[in-house]
């Protein structure tokens, strides 16, 4: 899957290497989404955010346009982007699922929450149920929804 990752740290881009394994093909950029910023997903299938990034209806519309089809939060809220845009546009959005944090130390924060990521990308490439990361209560496509595990 191509994919462009916004608001990258210095520190994230070593977990999201080992936890991808070369799956999909990430561009890592620390610029923040934004109106100005969406035009770096020309030509992605999915975008990678995080809390601080704008992720509206305009930015969701541009997404749409360039022909982005999934965005993945690497954190548990997703109250930055506007859902309703979402699914207007027919964008799937996953997040972390706090069950994947819990009781762990905070020094593997990176890792989990990269690894949660990329296998959220995983599923969607596969055409599987992303469960509890999945944010639109499990409203699969018609067309597809046969092909997910449940």
């Amino acid at each position: 899957m191509r994919v462009v990752a916004y608001s990258i740290k210095s520190f994230e881009k070593e977990p999201l290497a080992i936890a991808n394994r070369k799956k999909h093909e990430i561009t890592l950029i620390s610029n923040s989404l934004s109106e100005d910023t969406a035009a770096y997903a020309e030509g992605k299938e999915a975008v990678i955010v995080f809390n601080g990034d704008e992720v509206n209806a305009k930015v969701i519309d541009k997404l749409a346009d360039l022909g982005v089809k999934y965005i993945a939060t690497r954190s548990t809220s997703i109250s930055h982007i506007d859902q309703q845009a979402a699914e207007k546009r027919d964008i799937k959005i996953a997040s972390v699922p706090s069950s994947a944090i819990d009781q762990h130390p905070a020094e593997s924060l990176s890792m989990i929450l990269a690894a949660e990521t990329i296998q959220n990308l995983d599923k969607w490439q596969e055409k599987k149920c992303l469960g509890t990361s999945c944010i639109c209560s499990k409203s699969c496509d018609s067309d597809t929804k046969k092909s997910y595990e449940f």
